[in-house]
């Protein structure tokens, strides 16, 4: 607390300008030269911030990232920009003028609702996050459409909001917490205050199994360039039980139709990778229907056909070679084929990508992948190239 008060000074702002792009191994002699005119604890605070922030342009962008602050957990735990403006599209859409940000963090999500002109009531039960959360609304002009309030969530009366949006704490003092009940607070208590609000959204860990998911749920897979972000559980959206899976940048959401598992064919010329998204929310089997193809092995969610048909729920490539599981019969096709950039892809192996470069030593002009998987139980791998 005692560090952002420092930093929320006139010296502490001009500081923090100071050392915006201080590399970290010129941290000592920054920090050496500062000390001789700022106080050493606010100089400190000032280059930890400075970290932070650029940590935080991957999620924020660097616009955002430069004036926003930071807490090491919030860093790590925030919303991706991307994802969280996505989902205040989707509620405003939904027609909610009023969230409820229930465990809110350091604000990422409320900015988001505030930027689509949401009106949001920010809480978080640690001092310092919750101040963090006020100083950020503050320092990008939001401060008019976000209320930061420090107080239990549980304790919290949202009868008057449009919506409620729970991020509960997925992280315990051992790391990541799996079992959704071992959630701060856990899933049990934010369905049911889901269920009290005309419309809500629970942000969860994107494994989480189908099975605990509610019934009056429509439940929401999310990715962003291709890495599964998280799930969401969306109530009164007036389609409980449906399964969707979206892909940003777009978005494109590719829709559930309870389709049976696509059945098992040979490797054909093309194979389909599917989003991460659509893997997590069971959805191989649209995409199979999709591109008119059938599965390498019922384990194995690749997908594979005799024409291209691109989709943008997977990504496709051309086989060119299929083998038995042989590190050295591989490395005399890359040899012969002057592979020098290889991309290891594997599903169902227990071959790590990179023992396996090192193994195969590739050296050449050109490019190729290989997926090491199962073919009707059979170690195999697959040779080929992205689709244009």
């Amino acid at each position: 607390m005692n560090d952002l008060a420092l930093l929320l000074t006139p010296e502490g702002r001009a500081l923090l300008d100071e050392v915006r792009d201080t590399e970290p191994a010129r941290e000592l002699a920054v920090a050496t030269r500062l000390r001789r005119d700022h106080p050493a604890e606010l100089v400190s605070a000032a280059l930890g911030q400075a970290r932070l922030r650029q940590r935080a342009v991957a999620k924020f962008g660097a616009e955002d990232a430069g004036r926003m602050f930071f807490t090491p957990n919030g860093v790590e735990q925030s919303t991706r920009a991307s994802v969280a403006a996505y989902r205040a599209g989707r509620l405003k859409e939904l027609g909610v003028a009023s969230v409820a940000d229930l465990c809110c963090g350091i604000g990422g999500d409320a900015i988001a609702l505030a930027r689509a002109g949401i009106r949001v009531l920010a809480v978080d039960r640690d001092p310092l996050t919750a101040a963090v959360a006020r100083a950020n609304a503050e320092a990008l002009g939001l401060a008019g459409l976000i209320e930061v309030r420090e107080a239990d969530v549980t304790e919290v009366d949202t009868a008057g909001y449009d919506a409620v949006f729970v991020d509960p704490a997925r992280r315990g003092g051992r790391g990541r917490v799996f079992d959704p009940e071992a959630y701060s607070p856990p899933l049990s208590w934010a369905v049911a205050t889901a269920l009290q609000a005309p419309r809500a959204a629970l942000k969860i860990a994107p494994g989480i199994p189908h099975e605990v998911v509610p019934a009056a749920a429509e439940a929401e897979w999310i990715s962003d360039g291709g890495d599964v972000k998280e799930a969401v559980l969306w109530f009164g959206t007036g389609a409980p039980g449906a399964v969707r899976a979206t892909l940003l940048p777009g978005p494109r959401t590719l829709l559930g139709r309870g389709l049976p598992d696509p059945g098992v064919r040979p490797v054909g010329r093309y194979l389909y990778e599917p989003d991460g998204a659509v893997i997590r929310a069971h959805l191989v089997a649209e995409v199979a229907e999709e591109v008119g193809g059938g599965l390498l092995d019922p384990t194995i969610a690749y997908v594979t056909t005799d024409e291209a048909r691109p989709t943008p729920y997977a990504t496709g490539y051309e086989i060119t070679d299929r083998l038995p599981f042989n590190v050295k019969k591989l490395k005399a096709l890359l040899r012969e084929r002057e592979v020098g950039t290889l991309t290891v892809k594997k599903r169902g192996s227990a071959v790590e990508p990179e023992e396996l470069r090192r193994k195969v030593r590739p050296q050449g002009p050109n490019a190729a992948t290989v997926f090491l998987t199962r073919v009707a139980g059979a170690p195999t791998m697959l040779i080929g190239r992205p689709l244009g």
